[in-house]
């Protein structure tokens, strides 16, 4: 594991329990977040191929029983093993385990769907291409993708310092261009593509990419 992979899996490690408070029913109070994982929602069912979605970049694991009242099986994976655990804990009639984006712990065209809910963000410009090629390979043909991300310019940030937990990591807040680019390359087309102006403690807009494996 190289040194900025592992600076960002001490990091959350370091920050697991700090997302179980700060992220516990963030998802009830954000309506534009649930329209558009309950459209990836619907359209993964209706798609006819089966329930099994993969919840890439887990987290702490909220999520898994928002995708499964949708009536989906999520799988979720994580690069940080706190984050795992803390999944587990908290949820624990959902799978969860430690992987890296780059090399998912999923069959060839195994899952109906994949969520990547902010987990997108942490990839610098040499692994972007072999991320989303691991996304398109894991999702069946006809199946969904979706991302919430930050909008940016696509410069690297420093992360951490200001949450005073003594960690720090790489991240970049993508174009929405970028993102469909992205996706569009790995074989996918856009379904929906939308965002939304930065609320009071946000720094900046927030962006969203639906897209279906060709």
């Amino acid at each position: 594991m190289d040194a900025k992979t592992e600076e960002l899996r001490a990091a959350h490690d370091g920050l697991a329990e700090f997302y179980v408070d700060r992220l516990a029913g963030v998802l009830e109070s954000m309506p534009i977040e649930r329209a558009v994982l309950g459209l990836f929602c619907e359209l993964t069912a209706a798609a006819g191929l089966g329930v099994h979605i993969g919840d890439i970049g887990c987290g702490t694991g909220r999520l898994a029983a928002y995708l499964a009242a949708q009536g989906l099986i999520p799988r979720g994976v994580d690069l940080s093993p706190e984050m795992v655990r803390v999944a587990r804990r908290d949820y624990p009639d959902f799978s969860f385990d430690v992987a890296d984006l780059r090399g998912l712990p999923f069959e060839d065209t195994s899952l109906a769907g994949v969520v990547c809910w902010y987990s997108l963000l942490f990839l610098p410009p040499s692994d972007r291409a072999i991320a989303f090629s691991e996304l398109a390979r894991v999702v069946k043909p006809g199946g969904y993708l979706v991302t919430a991300f930050k909008a940016g310019d696509g410069k690297l940030r420093r992360r951490g310092r200001s949450i005073g937990r003594g960690v720090e990591f790489d991240a970049y807040w993508l174009s929405p261009e970028e993102m469909e680019r992205r996706v569009t390359e790995a074989g996918f087309e856009t379904v929906f593509w939308g965002g939304r102006p930065a609320e009071e403690q946000e720094t900046t807009p927030q962006g969203y990419l639906l897209a279906r494996k060709t």
